[in-house]
């Protein structure tokens, strides 16, 4: 049998075993009241399509189940036979709705290298660390006022940050168990719909089309992210829950050479699936800039939708699918991604535009020398404390953003 088709098995005994343990070892799926007034917003008619008698079918078959649901299967964007069972029931792998968080001296559990979602809203900066989320792949959170949900979709390597509120309404999530083209399919506790992790948008139910706003945040080191916010607070691992936090359990996963889980889809050969890749969209174009290109020249100057970027790289974050700890996997570096120009902040001369470059392990700005980290921040020299404006982006693996994004073009310098 090949590597690849074991590791296939063991995934698939691995996602019906967490299923298992998340319902044995944790309080019953989260039924917290909704955060506000219902006030649905019908699906546009071209994109919420009634269901064909032939699709009716599909709905009992083994690709997925309906039993339990109150969703309106009648309304979808996409075919309904792209949806499979991931293995856990819904909610099997438990959200996070009351996150609870320590500042970084308390977080002693958590390695400098160790990888976390950064996500700042005015002022008040929080890290999401991979360990915590790999079991539950759902915080619903609010930051300085903001509802917003914090995702991770292992099986994609996706860590994407959305708005939970949507024309009034605040929505919670959850896990629905399900998959569409291996990546997760959330669902809303409000009206039941569910939506793709990947684009934000609600796919099936009475919410179908519409999207989810989605906000800047990046995976870095738990090293950078105290360095750049020391009065910043990480999730705690009082989650409510019982679980290996620290281990991997998608032990391997991540091998350039293996395959995704549960992806049927027509593979793009441009690179190989499991490559990563940052993903940048904007004004209708989309770009992937490889992480193997970024670790041989630190930094990538382009423009995507005609707004000009820089994707910055450094090595000293690791792999949260490598090894079966997730502190002992392999070094696979950050990034982050900005317009080339300076956050306004009232008090201060603006730049209009930079250019950067790498002097060695540093990256710097040639207008003025000053020294700069992934997360935007000029660390050292006479910008010192700015900050560069962020771009949403998604570190992805590329048979993800090649499903989701079939235009994409592959940045080449």
């Amino acid at each position: 049998m090949s590597g690849t088709r074991r590791r296939g098995r063991r995934l698939i005994w691995l996602l019906v075993a967490l299923g298992a343990l998340a319902v044995g070892c944790s309080e019953a799926p989260a039924t917290a009241p909704p955060t506000a007034a219902l006030a649905p917003t019908p699906a546009p008619a071209a994109t919420a399509t009634a269901q064909p008698a032939a699709e009716a079918s599909a709905l009992e078959s083994p690709g997925f189940s309906k039993s339990g649901w109150k969703t309106d299967f009648s309304k979808h964007s996409v075919p309904l036979s792209e949806l499979r069972s991931g293995g856990p029931p819904r909610d099997g792998i438990p959200p996070i709705d009351s996150p609870k968080f320590v500042g970084p001296a308390d977080a002693g559990w958590l390695k400098d290298s160790e990888p976390v979602v950064v996500y700042e809203e005015g002022g008040d900066a929080r890290a999401y660390p991979l360990q915590i989320l790999i079991w539950h792949e759902i915080v619903n959170d609010s930051v300085n006022d903001r509802p917003v949900l914090i995702t991770f979709c292992p099986l994609c390597n996706t860590a994407i940050a959305f708005d939970r509120r949507l024309d009034g309404a605040t929505y919670d999530f959850g896990t629905s168990g399900n998959l569409r083209k291996s990546d997760l399919v959330m669902w809303d506790r409000q009206t039941e719909s569910w939506w793709q992790q990947i684009g934000g948008e609600a796919i099936v139910g009475q919410l179908s089309g519409a999207r989810l706003t989605p906000l800047p945040a990046s995976i870095n080191s738990f090293a950078d992210f105290k360095a750049a916010f020391p009065n910043g607070r990480v999730l705690s691992r009082e989650t409510g829950h019982v679980r290996d936090y620290g281990r991997n359990p998608y032990s391997g996963y991540d091998d350039v050479n293996s395959s995704p889980f549960l992806f049927t889809g027509k593979a793009d050969g441009r690179l190989r699936p499991m490559e990563r890749v940052v993903t940048v969209s904007l004004n209708g174009e989309d770009v992937a800039y490889p992480f193997a290109q970024l670790e041989q020249r630190r930094l990538a100057q382009d423009r995507v939708g005609g707004t000009p970027i820089v994707v910055l790289y450094r090595k000293g974050t690791v792999s949260a699918l490598d090894a079966s700890t997730i502190a002992g996997s392999r070094d696979i570096g950050s990034t982050g991604v900005f317009e080339p120009r300076l956050a306004p902040t009232g008090d201060t001369p603006m730049v209009q535009r930079l250019s950067f470059r790498a002097d060695g392990d540093r990256l710097v700005d040639a207008e003025t020398g000053s020294e700069w980290n992934t997360l935007g921040q000029a660390t050292a020299g006479p910008l010192v404390g700015r900050r560069l404006v962020p771009v949403v982006h998604g570190n992805h693996f590329w048979f993800a953003t090649a499903a989701f994004l079939p235009n994409v073009r592959i940045w080449n310098p």
